[in-house]
């Protein structure tokens, strides 16, 4: 089957490490198609717009959409581009996997934690800003409802099944927040229950940071709300050599945008010595979307392979190749 995507190339790094991508899409014969559409400082220039809505009529039309690295410029539109998009489209789950590779500066080789995200609710939305007359007082309000915690919840223990997790911690602050972290936790309870195949345990966010640190194999799949699932989602990143190698998934009922996770790094725009694993993988995410999965499997065995064998790899990875050659590499293995 054919499918067609949205294809955002972003800022930055973003054309170079998305047009690695791509070349390894088509080598791996995906069937897939692109519409390529802007988002971020390209649109802002040619459309006087971050979010041009041809963008967004083309990931509703296509319902899939793989996006590069975008620049939110700072005191223009909205706070966060990716803030919108998720809002825009109800992208209510973000998953964050965290797996250790070879030729990597990780402490632990064997990691493979997934951190599932509330994304749509909760104080990192930025609901109710307000500051003060005098500039003393700064607001914000947050919000948490029963519909949002059980969605993110039941997608957690779900795809604990599908993918042969024994083991969801619930990360929470309900000792202190008790309104708004007291709902998700008395709702993650009772959704839990509903699946007595998988464990379920409990965890404040500050201890679960600090036993992340000390013994990250604990955990399994982790499930919490916004802001604490951005926190975690780049400690668990850490642990494994770093945003460079972190993707993400936003998943809503009827549309999907898989991405990498870290920033447009214009620092190096342009030079070609772009890491594009995090794109890679989360391209692998998106072919899992697609039921391709032994194509995503392929995909992450390939990476495996060539960054074991330091085959062409970027700097950071430790060898002196290029994002281009890097890409070549794992076509060579495909």
């Amino acid at each position: 089957m054919t499918h067609t995507i949205a294809v955002i190339r972003g800022d930055g790094i973003g054309p170079e490490i998305m047009d690695a991508t791509l070349r390894v899409l088509d080598a791996l014969q995906c069937g897939l198609k692109y519409e390529f559409v802007e988002a971020g400082l390209e649109a802002l220039e040619k459309h006087g717009t971050l979010l041009p809505e041809h963008t967004l009529e083309a990931i509703a039309r296509h319902r899939v959409a793989l996006k590069s690295p975008l620049t939110t410029p700072v005191g223009e539109g909205f706070s966060s581009i990716n803030v919108e998009l998720r809002k825009r489209f109800d992208l209510y789950a973000n998953v964050r996997p965290a797996i250790s590779f070879p030729g990597t500066k990780s402490r632990y080789e064997t990691l493979a934690l997934i951190t599932v995200r509330e994304n749509t609710e909760g104080a990192y939305i930025g609901d109710g800003q307000a500051l003060s007359a005098d500039g003393q007082v700064a607001t914000l309000t947050q919000k948490i409802t029963r519909r949002g915690s059980e969605r993110i919840v039941r997608y957690a223990f779900d795809l604990a099944r599908k993918v042969g997790r024994k083991k969801v911690t619930v990360v929470h602050k309900a000792n202190i927040l008790k309104s708004t972290s007291g709902l998700f936790l008395r709702v993650a309870r009772e959704v839990a229950a509903e699946y007595p195949d998988i464990q379920m345990t409990e965890m404040i966010v500050d201890n679960c940071c600090m036993q992340l640190v000390m013994n990250p194999h604990q955990f399994d799949v982790i499930v919490t709300t916004n802001l604490f699932g951005d926190i975690i989602s780049d400690l668990c990143a850490g642990l494994v050599g770093g945003l460079g190698l972190a993707p993400g998934a936003n998943i809503g009922t009827d549309a999907a945008i898989f991405e990498a996770v870290h920033g447009s790094a214009p620092d190096i725009a342009g030079q070609g010595i772009a890491n594009p694993v995090a794109l890679l993988l989360g391209a692998a995410q998106m072919l899992d979307h697609f039921a391709m999965v032994d194509k995503a499997n392929t995909l992450r065995a390939v990476i495996r392979q060539t960054m074991a064998a330091k085959d062409r790899v970027t700097r950071d990875l430790g060898g002196d190749g290029t994002t281009a050659s890097f890409a070549d590499a794992i076509i060579s293995r495909l």
